[in-house]
């Protein structure tokens, strides 16, 4: 006898529809075919003790499984109850009648409890598309499912609950979440804030333009200086995500395993700040079966890389295309598979091997050219598509010491979510671009046309402080930024004067 089931493959963000063919006929033998991995060929011993355990019968007959199509590699362990359902409405325990109308995934341990699997949501959402009724799937994996409507998901913590449910002899609790309540109820809730942060507000403010512009920023500073603690704030003042980045981030996490049960959206910009010690594959992603690296995990959020010298160099330099495309591309000779990857980067180092060359108060003991040639670790490329360079110092004493409360992220963000909301209207017709950061060069001559005082300015800094060429485009980006805050239409004097302070290791002979 011939019979249906369904499951989903995951690729990239995205799944298809995999359909589980169980033929039971007369012989001894059990075949599984359509490119399945280890981990699916081990789902037949799983399944016979899980059947032994609940007293449902493995048919002693032949057994075909055919998983379509079968031109598509299938991995992990998920399969296990579409292809344990299949057997047992092939082998006639099992009514196929409601078979056509769910997707059923979930991994079944020996006793046969349902374990949770990766990539639940954008399961949901193509069998949503396909048009089927429901989804079956481990109760774990339930609510963050059900961010998908129109569609019944049916969270089973046991194999028997399937059974009976297909049977027709008890019914399932259907999970229900209010996507929107529940995202606005947690937005922005327990996050870190600048007013715990005391003193550095000239750092604050280039933090503030990083974020209202979308810009990628680096701070350098001794130890101690607060260079992580501020870095780990900028989530608190980047502007909320709006449902569609929520979805799209949530899919990324959920692909990759990071959703733990009582999540169904993922409500907080993303903050990944992975060790030095990370290899080019962890960063961006890939693997034999690929999956979402660092990299896209922080997508729609902030990358923070901490003592970015200490990176390996080719760890670094995979990262020069993301930064420039937000996408990143794993090809593998059975597919290719396209990672969105639009995050923020966020730098800290210190300014020299001790750390403390430029410090006010200790002296460097590094040796002649050292400060260089650890500055040499970060090419020049990648400094290139970083628009903030960012010094800091110590704080006082007096500054430590001071009672009085600093400026809270939720005012800071008043002032990024306005400079967005206009960022957003300009661009509105521009493909692919949200916020000034993401300009290209035909838009920047469009929006950014500095005044004659202006150029003189900038004329004089790129002589004077002996800016380097690739410097001009990222000065222009960051002065309509803050003249963004400002509220102001044009670009003038005062915020190119700005801007070309947020370009330190541009200068000539900075480092020695």
């Amino acid at each position: 006898m011939l019979v249906k089931s369904f499951g989903a493959a995951v690729q990239g963000i995205d799944a298809t529809i995999i359909t589980v063919e169980v033929n039971v006929s007369s012989g001894i033998k059990f075949f599984l075919v359509g490119l399945p991995d280890n981990a699916i060929k081990e789902s037949h011993e799983r399944i016979m003790s899980a059947f032994g355990h609940k007293g449902y019968k493995f048919p002693r007959q032949q057994v075909i499984i055919n998983m379509a199509p079968a031109d598509i590699r299938k991995a992990g362990s998920s399969y296990d109850l579409p292809i344990a359902m299949g057997i047992l409405a092939a082998s006639g325990e099992l009514s196929e009648k409601l078979l056509n109308e769910y997707v059923i995934m979930g991994e079944l341990s020996l006793d046969g409890k349902v374990l949770p699997i990766k990539g639940a949501l954008p399961i949901a959402v193509k069998a949503r598309e396909v048009g089927f009724k429901g989804l079956i799937l481990p109760k774990e994996n339930a609510r963050e499912a059900a961010v998908v409507n129109e569609l019944d998901i049916l969270g089973v913590d046991d194999i028997s609950e399937v059974v009976d449910f297909l049977n027709e002899k008890t019914k399932i609790e259907t999970t229900i979440v209010n996507t929107k309540e529940d995202f606005l109820n947690h937005v922005n809730k327990d996050e870190p804030d600048f007013a715990d942060v005391k003193g550095q507000e000239s750092v604050k403010r280039a933090l503030e333009v990083a974020a209202a512009g979308g810009h990628n920023i680096i701070l350098i500073g001794p130890p101690g200086a607060g260079k992580s603690m501020m870095a780990k704030r900028i989530p608190s003042i980047l502007p909320p995500l709006s449902l569609s980045e929520a979805l799209e981030t949530t899919k990324i996490h959920s692909v990759a395993g990071k959703l733990d049960k009582t999540t169904s959206l993922l409500h907080h910009r993303p903050f990944r700040s992975p060790h030095h010690t990370i290899s080019d594959t962890a960063l961006v992603g890939g693997g034999t079966y690929p999956q979402p690296g660092e990299i896209s995990l922080s997508h729609n959020g902030v990358l923070f890389l901490d003592e970015l010298p200490e990176f390996k160099r080719s760890v670094l330099e995979v990262m020069r295309q993301p930064l420039e495309d937000r996408k990143i591309t794993i090809s593998r000779t059975s597919c290719s598979i396209e990672y969105p990857a639009s995050f923020m980067l966020v730098a800290s180092m210190n300014p020299c091997p001790c750390g403390y060359y430029n410090h006010p108060e200790r002296p460097c003991v590094c040796a002649p050219g050292a400060v260089q040639k650890y500055l040499s670790r970060i090419s020049g490329p990648l400094l290139d598509r970083i628009d903030l360079q960012i010094e800091i110092t110590p704080i006082s004493f007096g500054q430590l010491s001071n009672r009085n409360q600093s400026e809270s992220s939720a005012i800071i963000r008043e002032r990024v979510i306005n400079a967005r909301n206009i960022q957003e209207k300009r661009y509105k017709n521009s493909n692919g671009v949200h916020c000034n950061a993401q300009m290209t060069v035909k838009l920047l001559h469009k929006y950014v046309q500095p005044d004659e005082a202006g150029l003189k300015m900038l004329q004089y800094a790129m002589s004077k402080l002996h800016l380097s060429a690739r410097a001009y485009d990222r000065i222009l980006k960051v002065a309509r930024t803050i003249a963004d805050l400002d509220n102001s239409e044009r670009v003038t004097a005062e915020h190119l004067s700005e801007a070309i302070g947020y370009r330190n290791l541009d200068r000539e002979g900075w480092g020695g």
